[in-house]
């Protein structure tokens, strides 16, 4: 069995700058190795999807963001074993907007147009699935809910 167990949670964000480019980035493994895709990664017990993809996205490339919405969940089962699901996020790049890359996982990151992106060969495909939403498609997030202290919730955000 994997150290993450048979049940994967994880989160990507697509980074959006002032000029409408996105955050990308190039892995050095897996499927997307040498691909550009968005930075992602496993959520880390004690912290909330939006909290690991900031973190995720900070990580990565140096670039802190504010989130905008949910582009959407990828779920699916691999070797028919593992559950493998990700929250993909929409953020957009705040402060210092410097790319530092984290060369560990990483060959490259940039901000890049979605119109360069689409005419790439190296651009992965939910990258050209995301090229086509519009924006009133995005999910909003509300924090100020509290469902009953008898919970014990620490942190409850409701993504609708």
């Amino acid at each position: 069995m994997n150290k993450r167990g048979n049940v994967w949670l994880a989160v990507a964000g697509l980074v959006t700058n002032t000029n409408g480019d996105w955050l990308v980035v190039k892995k050095r493994y897996g499927g997307l190795k040498g691909k550009w895709s968005i930075p992602a990664g496993f959520v880390h017990p004690g912290e909330t999807l939006d909290e690991a993809v900031k973190r995720e996205v900070q990580e990565e490339t140096g670039i802190a963001g504010n989130i905008t919405g949910i582009l959407g969940i990828r779920s699916g089962v691999l070797n028919d074993e593992i559950s493998d699901n990700m929250v993909i996020f929409s953020l957009r790049a705040e402060g210092d907007i410097r790319i530092k890359v984290q060369l560990d996982e990483l060959f490259e990151a940039m901000f890049m147009s979605p119109e360069k992106l689409k005419e790439d060969p190296n651009t992965s495909v939910l990258l050209h699935y995301y090229m086509e939403m519009q924006e009133n498609q995005l999910t909003k997030m509300n924090d100020k809910i509290n469902p009953g202290d008898h919970f014990g919730y620490t942190s409850y955000k409701l993504f609708y």
